[in-house]
């Protein structure tokens, strides 16, 4: 899959086809771009490196910030002052923007610091960034788990310099600066110098070593060399005394000079940034071929945790690339915390836990059970530390600013992994904090009342009692899990008996028709509360648009009047979007697992596409790309139920590695469909699962359970031209 992932994905405006059939059905709320970058990355490491022009919202690329619609342009090309670090990966109005340790090789005056060049000739590879600059020095950058490598080619010059500007942080738009609180730099003697910038409340250190023979090596402050200077401290700086600092290396370059610069991070230190460097580049030796070779090895070694047979190039690209962006978030850091001393792992850039747990947390537990567990051992220590589950969490100090669009996530995935039994947690002490958690933000009004609003924390704080329960009935607590479980099933007070629907409410980013499909504990309980099976899939054929006439999508800067119809469509979002991503799964327990069929992939279809424009909406640190994984495998996890559901798949062979099996997914009857960009001018047939068998055995079941999976097995479909009866008796389970 490696030679199938294109970073350049997402990066733009999105730009695909038209879309035929259900999918034009579909109305898009949220930005039309998937806001990632394509710079250089490491698997769920620490470091990040990218062209920087200061746009919205990772650094990279020409868009101002936006928050529905077609993005307006910021800037008329492709540019950047500089290379920056620590970039988020494909958010939205996230507020922590990093971008710290600016890099630029300039063949200017100091004075034209900040000033942008045109970018040329972009290269980017898993592991690996490269471009051109109008100033004519061909920039190449790759990244290790805490380490960056820049290499620059210079052309001929008397007065070349490779500048680094520590003061540099956040983006060039209103209110996405980010100023540095306190900083120290420091000379080290020739070729080595290291900084510490206390950024959002941590203090970020970096090593750095330059390979630059008979340059002369400076500190520099408001552009203006610090001659003999070798240390500059800063103990309060404000947004009204800022000045930009740093330190730059200098001299005469011959034509084709290549001048290497190493740089480890830590966020323990200018000693912690050091070993870091040591450990991943080595000693005084230029390092950038090892490390990229190394990080590529990295990046192989995971996406080959899944394989794919058959399919249009266009469509492995795009599964390649999903699978890509799956694995760039969250960062990982190992014995890295700045808030607490122990050892252990450190995750941050949980970009939110409403993007990511119903997608992107059940694949890294399949395929990274490692770091999966990592993820969630960190969490359990920050709810220790700061006496709650984050619903978002970032390389920052500070209040959770993302409280309103959830409550109590992080239980879903503690118990699909206490369930699965192999991440080697406390889990007493970890149920401890589960049910702490349970009273956070909105969940002292659940306990008191059985009803909050928005009322989809309802459904959110009902789930997370229902998965706390599990937890706590396997661990014999049986009056805490009775308890618990009584108050799960308090779903129902979020629902209106008369309409099916979820109550009227405030709703984060859609209305009550997104939310109303969600996949609770108990389908079969909520089914009928909607009046059985046929009024309920009347009622997810209106939201899918089964009959509708097109929709237009929103343009650029949409009016309210244009935004307010969109939604009074009570429309599918169409993976624009997070709330209502895992609906078409609800057909399942309809029985009618054909439907959940035809708008998948009519989603997989025409919603994703090559080139820069080919995600239908912001990525939210592969949130949405995992969906594109799952689906395209056939199978989706329902986060908190240890549970997988059917559907057909898209490729005619797949071979998922989760954790120590192999799990393999084959199919008969699968016919090549080609993807919207592959020029299509219509609906392509849609596949529907005949029968299947699991390891030679009949499955008349849609479901199987995430042990199941994860211990390995042949999944074998057989698909069809038609609808079957198949999935319309045997329902996947419900509580009740």
């Amino acid at each position: 899959m490696l030679d199938d992932i294109d970073p350049f994905i997402g990066t733009a405006a999105t730009d695909l086809p038209r879309a035929h059939g259900l999918a034009a059905s579909w109305w898009w709320p949220k930005p039309q771009v998937g806001n990632t970058h394509p710079g250089a990355t490491s698997p769920l490491g620490m470091v990040s490196a990218c062209a920087y022009s200061g746009a919205y919202p990772t650094g990279y690329g020409r868009y101002a910030k936006n928050t529905e619609g077609v993005p307006e342009e910021m800037f008329d090309r492709v540019q950047a002052s500089g290379f920056t670090h620590f970039q988020q990966s494909g958010t939205g109005a996230i507020r922590k923007y990093y971008n710290y340790v600016r890099v630029t090789p300039m063949v200017q005056p100091l004075d034209a610091l900040g000033e942008s060049w045109e970018l040329h000739d972009e290269v980017a590879e898993a592991g690996y960034y490269a471009a051109t600059l109008d100033t004519g020095v061909r920039c190449e950058i790759t990244v290790g788990p805490k380490t960056a490598v820049h290499r620059y080619t210079f052309p001929e010059h008397r007065s070349a310099r490779v500048v680094i500007d520590l003061s540099c942080g956040g983006l060039a738009i209103d209110l996405g600066r980010t100023v540095p609180l306190r900083a120290q730099v420091e000379s080290m003697g020739y070729g080595k110098a290291q900084g510490t910038v206390v950024m959002e409340g941590v203090p970020l250190s970096v090593y750095v070593e330059v390979e630059t023979p008979g340059w002369r090596q400076m500190l520099w402050y408001d552009r203006r060399l610090i001659d003999g200077g070798t240390r500059l401290d800063f103990d309060s700086i404000r947004h009204t005394n800022l000045r930009p600092f740093g330190m730059l290396f200098m001299g005469s370059a011959r034509p084709g000079q290549v001048v290497e610069i190493r740089m480890g991070f830590s966020l323990r230190g200018h000693e912690q940034a050091k070993q870091n460097l040591e450990r991943e580049c080595g000693t005084g030796e230029p390092a950038f071929n090892m490390v990229r070779t190394r990080t590529r090895a990295r990046w192989r070694e995971h996406v080959s945790r899944v394989q794919v047979e058959g399919g249009t190039g266009s469509r492995r690209k795009v599964f390649g690339t999903a699978l890509y962006h799956s694995l760039i978030k969250p960062c990982v850091a190992d014995d890295e915390s700045p808030f607490w001393p122990t050892s252990g792992p450190y995750a941050f850039d949980v970009c939110t836990m409403w993007d990511i747990y119903k997608t992107q947390l059940p694949l890294l537990a399949a395929i990274a059970p490692e770091r999966h567990a990592d993820i969630l051992e960190s969490l359990i220590r920050v709810c220790e530390e700061e006496g709650n589950f984050p619903i978002g969490y970032r390389m920052a100090r500070g209040a959770d600013r993302f409280f309103r669009q959830a409550s109590s996530l992080a239980h879903t995935a503690l118990a699909d992994a206490h369930a699965l039994g192999r991440a080697e947690i406390d889990w007493s002490w970890a149920l401890v904090h589960m049910v702490d958690d349970l009273r956070r933000m909105y969940g002292e009004d659940f306990f008191e009342h059985g009803v909050v609003h928005p009322i989809t924390h309802t459904l959110d704080l009902a789930y997370a009692h229902h998965c706390t329960a599990r937890v706590a009935r396997s661990l014999n607590d049986r009056s805490l899990a009775d308890d618990l479980e009584r108050r799960g099933r308090q779903w129902v007070n979020a629902f209106d008996p008369d309409t099916g629907l979820l109550r009227d409410s405030e709703f984060y980013e859609g209305g009550k028709w997104n939310y109303s499909f969600r996949l609770v504990q108990d389908m079969a309980s909520r089914i009928g509360l909607a009046g059985g099976d046929a009024a309920f899939i009347g009622m997810l054929d209106r939201f899918f648009g089964y009959g509708a006439d097109p929709v237009k999508q929103p343009g650029q800067c949409p009016q309210p009047a244009e935004m307010a119809a969109g939604y009074a469509l009570h429309r599918f979002e169409g993976l624009n979007n997070e709330p209502d991503m895992e609906a078409p799964w609800s057909y399942h327990w309809a029985g009618r697992p054909d439907k959940t069929a035809e708008v998948v992939q009519a989603a997989l279809t025409w919603q994703f596409g090559t080139g820069a424009g080919g995600l239908p909406g912001n990525d939210d640190s592969g949130g949405l790309s995992s969906w594109y994984v799952w689906a395209s495998l056939g199978l989706f996890p329902v986060a908190g139920q240890n549970l997988f559901l059917i559907n057909a798949p898209a490729f005619d062979r797949a071979v998922l590695q989760a954790g120590d099996g192999e799990f393999i997914i084959e199919t008969s009857g699968h016919r090549e469909t080609p993807i919207g960009v592959d020029g299509l001018d219509r609906d392509p047939p849609v596949q529907y699962v005949q029968s299947a068998t699991l390891n030679g055995e009949a499955l008349h079941s849609t479901h199987l359970s995430a042990a199941e999976v994860h211990r390995g097995g042949r999944l074998h479909v057989k698909l069809g031209p038609e609808p079957s009866s198949w999935g319309h008796e045997l329902r996947p389970p419900s509580l009740s």
